[in-house]
C-alpha cells in the first residue's frame, strides 16, 4: 500500500467534534481525512448557544469569539407550562452562533492546513483490520491508522456495530423529536430563555446576523396526538405558556418549513466501539435542558486529540489508547451526561415542573448548584 493513500486519521462526520478534532491532529503534523455526507454550509436542529467554556480551545483551532461580533449570553430564563417564571445570570455564560456559520469557519481552517475534507460523502462502513482501518465510502476504499466517529446521535455506522441504544425498543413517550426556526423577534440579546408546555421545552437565543435560534424538544406520543403535524402540535401545545404563545404569535419565522430529527434518544453510550473512537453525540448525548452539548463535543476533540498524538508518535499502544481515552471521556463528561437525564426526567409534566421551579425560586443557592453542573470548566 502506496503512503500516498494511507490517513494518520480518518475522521466520520463533520460536526464541531469532527472539524475540531481534524484542525488539532493537522495543527499536530497528522495526515487527516474527514468524511462529511452533506454539503457545507448547512443548517442543523441544534440550540446554538455555546457555552464560554470553549472560548480559549475555539481561538486555538483559529477561530476568534471576539473578531466575530457575536452575542455574549449572560442571563437565563426557565418557565413552567403555566408561565411561573425563574430568571438567573450565568456566571460564565455564553455565545450564540449559527451552526450554518461556525461549522463553515471551522471547515476552512481545516481546509488551510491540509485536511482532506469529503463533503457529500456518507460512510457505508468502517472495518477494523486491527493495524489498520478500511473506510468504505461512495465505492472507494480508504485506509487509516486510527479512525475516530462524530457523525450524530444516530447512523448506519450504529447500526453495522449493533450498539446497546440501537437495539433497545422505545415507547414513544421516550423517542423525541428535535423541531428548530431561525426566527427575527425583538428579544433580549443577552438572554438564553428555555420555555416548558406539556411533553417538552423549548429553547431561544441569539444567534449571528440578527437572527434568533428557537430549537424545541419534545417525544413522538405528542406529535402523535396531533395527527403528526408540527403545525398543529405548535398550535396546541405549546401556545398555552403565555411566553411561548407571545414568541410564536410575533416572531417572523425566516424558514419555510422547520429543520426536524427524530429519533433522538438519552441512552448511556460507549466510547469506543471496535476500535473506533466516538466523539460528540456518538459517544454520549446531554440533554438540551442540562446544555452544552456542543463544548462537550470540542472538549472531547481536545482530549481526544492529545492522546491520538501520543499514538500516532509511538508512545501509546492502541489497547492503552482505548483506556485513556474512555477512562478521559468518563472523567470529564460522565457526571454531566448522568446529571442531564435526571434533569430531563423533571420537565413535560405540569405539575412537577411547576413544583420544581417554586423550589428553585425560593432557593436561589440551588439554581446556582444547577447551572454550574451544565457548564463546565475552561478547557
Amino acid at each position: 500500500m502506496s503512503t500516498e493513500t494511507l490517513y494518520d486519521c480518518a475522521i466520520v462526520g463533520g460536526g464541531l467534534g469532527g472539524l475540531c478534532l481534524s484542525i488539532k491532529l493537522a495543527q499536530n503534523g497528522f495526515k487527516v481525512i474527514l468524511f462529511e455526507k452533506e454539503t457545507y454550509p448547512f443548517h442543523k436542529v441544534c440550540g446554538e448557544y455555546i457555552s464560554l467554556e470553549s472560548k480559549q480551545f475555539l481561538s486555538s483551532c483559529g477561530i476568534y469569539i471576539d473578531e466575530l461580533n457575536l452575542p455574549i449570553i449572560k442571563k437565563l430564563q426557565i418557565s413552567a407550562p403555566s408561565g411561573y417564571v425563574i430568571q438567573a445570570n450565568l456566571p460564565l455564560g455564553g455565545f450564540g452562533i449559527s451552526r450554518f456559520t461556525l461549522d463553515q469557519l471551522l471547515v476552512n481552517e481545516a481546509t488551510k492546513l491540509g485536511v482532506i475534507v469529503l463533503q457529500g460523502t456518507k460512510v457505508s462502513q468502517v472495518k477494523n483490520k486491527n493495524l489498520l482501518y478500511e473506510i468504505h465510502a461512495e465505492n472507494l476504499v480508504y485506509h487509516s491508522r486510527i479512525v475516530a466517529g462524530s457523525y450524530g446521535k444516530r447512523s448506519n455506522i450504529d447500526i453495522q456495530l449493533k450498539r446497546k441504544f440501537i437495539a433497545k425498543k422505545y415507547k414513544d413517550a421516550e423517542n423525541y423529536i428535535g423541531i428548530k426556526y431561525h426566527i427575527r423577534i425583538d428579544y433580549p440579546i443577552d438572554l438564553i430563555s428555555l420555555h416548558n408546555f406539556k411533553d417538552g421545552y423549548c429553547g431561544i437565543s441569539k444567534v449571528d446576523d440578527n437572527r434568533y435560534c428557537l430549537c424545541y424538544l419534545t417525544n413522538s406520543k405528542n406529535l402523535k396526538k396531533n395527527n403528526s403535524s408540527i403545525q398543529e402540535m405548535e398550535k396546541k401545545k405549546k401556545k398555552k405558556n403565555p411566553f411561548l404563545k407571545e414568541i410564536f404569535d410575533t416572531a417572523e419565522f425566516l424558514y419555510k418549513e422547520p429543520l426536524s430529527i427524530s429519533q433522538i434518544h438519552f441512552e448511556e453510550k460507549e466510547q469506543v466501539v471496535n476500535g473506533i473512537f466516538m466523539i460528540g453525540d456518538a459517544a454520549g448525548i446531554i440533554t438540551p435542558l442540562c446544555g452544552n452539548g456542543m463544548s462537550m463535543a470540542m472538549h472531547a476533540s481536545k482530549i481526544f486529540a492529545g492522546l491520538a498524538t501520543q499514538f500516532l508518535d509511538g508512545k501509546m499502544s492502541k489497547e492503552q489508547l482505548e483506556i485513556a481515552y474512555t477512562k478521559a471521556w468518563r472523567k470529564e463528561f460522565a457526571k454531566r451526561v448522568w446529571f442531564g437525564r435526571q434533569f430531563q426526567k423533571l420537565f413535560g409534566d405540569p405539575k412537577i415542573t411547576e413544583f420544581v421551579f417554586r423550589i428553585l425560586k425560593w432557593n436561589p443557592g440551588l439554581l446556582k448548584v444547577l447551572i454550574r453542573l451544565t457548564h463546565g470548566k475552561e478547557f
